[in-house]
């Protein structure tokens, strides 16, 4: 019997990191700063002493010495109070029993509801459309399609992939591409590190910009108290940037193998290894046909995801549209695909189910929060925190930040745990020391992302038994790409701080 030891699951973490916010109410100072929020009309200054109205104007946030645009609190962009600088007070403490510690994740749950629903019904929606096979058979159709043009596959798959990722989160969903794509590369003369990198470093490298995933954006933007949808523009142009190199990477190693198959990492570190499947895509000559209605399939998935950006951007909907426009596609692939109810329930509750871990990541995280909030030491830890980079450059700033999510996403790789984790206390010190909070939600991003290529806790483990491909082959491999992408992000949190 192995006596190795798995790490503890991110419930397990979380539930530990209550119990030492718990423990902190009791040695840390309590403290409050006033906070400023906003209402349809007016600002709502919260003291000591009680609520003060005031008028919704830049003229309020500069006496006030906030550096923010009222615009921001108009549109919509700043949901959460914001601390109001120099007003920090100390207060009576108020330590967390054990009571507490165990009312906390059910608080965080409650307080987290609508993200959570949001989340498990794209589960339904997603289990609900791969019952259909249209993704399988759209991606098949594809390889058969471009057998004979590797390389125009490379790009167009490597695109599809990091769009996937990048728009809702693709991730445990690409390990059925592996039996398709596999043996079609290796037939045409590329070793098992390209499809690896094409759908393993796909997926990973769209969640780096990812523009509106909801497990990673959507979540870390709500949670430091931001509209998702500031710096979409950055995000995009980024991950054109980012997928870009990763073709290229692809590419140009794929293109060195076929020339020289001796030059294969995995020949040189792992032998003449084979997929842990059977080899008979070769045998099929003919190209599958894509049918009228899975084309239609096809349709409806990618529009329902432009959609629900359309919907934020122009309508201004969260989670209630969003939540509703998903179940709203989900029947309607029901309907166009004739699925028996039953099945269409039994495949929407397994999506959902599939999530739920997810969603209680997401309700007990914001326990924490909570914990520390009706402690009253939130405020002190930012006060503190504030007076120790105060004067620091801001570029400095969002780099260490960015260096603090590459260490501690080895040990914590859901990104819903990571954002509703550590976003509130960080975002709020973002305002304090005037750096925008879309760059403190990039840099969370950034640091979970990269290094989710390597974590072991992370897809990458199941990702390499998947084609019988060595950590040590993997790590050979991507590195080099690592170092240049997190140059890359470095660069662009430094411009983001400063435009």
């Amino acid at each position: 019997m192995s006596n190795k030891r798995s790490f503890p699951g991110p419930l397990v973490i979380l539930m530990v990191v209550i119990i030492l916010a718990a423990i902190a109410t009791w040695l840390l100072p309590a403290g409050q700063y006033n906070k400023l929020s906003a209402t349809d009309n007016s600002f709502v200054l919260t003291t000591p002493s009680g609520d003060i109205v005031l008028p919704l104007t830049q003229k309020t946030l500069d006496s006030l010495g906030i550096i923010i645009p009222v615009q921001k609190f108009i549109e919509g962009d700043i949901r959460k109070p914001v601390s109001v600088p120099g007003t920090f007070t100390k207060q009576k403490r108020n330590g967390q029993r054990f009571i507490n510690v165990l009312q906390a994740p059910i608080k965080g749950i409650y307080d987290s509801v609508d993200i959570i629903l949001f989340i498990l019904i794209i589960g339904g929606f997603m289990y609900v459309f791969n019952e259909t096979g249209a993704m399988v058979k759209g991606i098949t159709w594809l390889s058969y399609t471009m057998k004979g043009r590797e390389r125009w596959l490379i790009i167009i798959l490597t695109t599809i992939l990091s769009f996937f990722a990048a728009s809702y989160g693709m991730a445990e969903e690409a390990l059925v591409f592996y039996p398709i794509l596999v043996p079609l590369f290796l037939a045409a003369g590329y070793d098992l590190l390209v499809p690896l990198a094409i759908i393993f470093g796909g997926t990973s490298l769209g969640c780096i910009a990812a523009f509106s995933n909801p497990f990673s954006t959507i979540i870390a933007s709500n949670a430091a108290g931001i509209n998702w949808m500031d710096g979409l523009g950055s995000r995009l142009i980024l991950w054109v940037i980012t997928t870009g190199l990763l073709i290229w990477y692809i590419l140009r190693y794929a293109a060195k193998v076929k020339k020289d198959p001796s030059a294969s990492l995995v020949l040189k570190f792992d032998g003449d290894v084979k997929p842990p499947y059977d080899i008979n895509v070769n045998t099929v000559t003919t190209a599958p046909v894509l049918e009228l209605k899975t084309k239609l399939l096809l349709l409806i998935y990618l529009v329902t995801f432009l959609t629900m950006i359309g919907g934020v951007v122009f309508l201004k909907w969260w989670t209630t549209e969003m939540s509703a426009l998903f179940l709203g596609s989900s029947i309607l692939i029901a309907i166009i695909t004739r699925m028996n109810e039953k099945i269409f329930i039994r495949e929407f509750i397994k999506g959902a189910e599939s999530l739920l871990a997810v969603a209680f990541i997401i309700g007990v995280a914001r326990g924490v929060t909570i914990v520390l909030n009706e402690g009253h030491i939130t405020d002190s830890i930012l006060f503190y925190t504030a007076s120790l980079v105060q004067g620091m450059q801001p570029a400095l700033f969002i780099l260490m930040l960015l260096a603090f999510y590459f260490f501690f996403s080895l040990f914590i790789q859901s990104s819903s745990g990571m954002a509703v984790l550590t976003m509130p206390i960080i975002g709020a010190l973002a305002i304090i020391i005037n750096i925008p909070g879309r760059e403190i939600v990039n840099s969370y991003m950034y640091g979970m992302c990269i290094m989710s290529f390597i974590a072991p806790t992370g897809l990458i483990l199941p990702s390499l038994a998947l084609v019988n491909v060595s950590y040590k082959t993997w790590i050979k491999f991507i590195t080099p790409l690592l170092v240049m992408l997190a140059i890359i992000c470095a660069i662009s949190l430094v411009i983001g701080i400063n435009i």
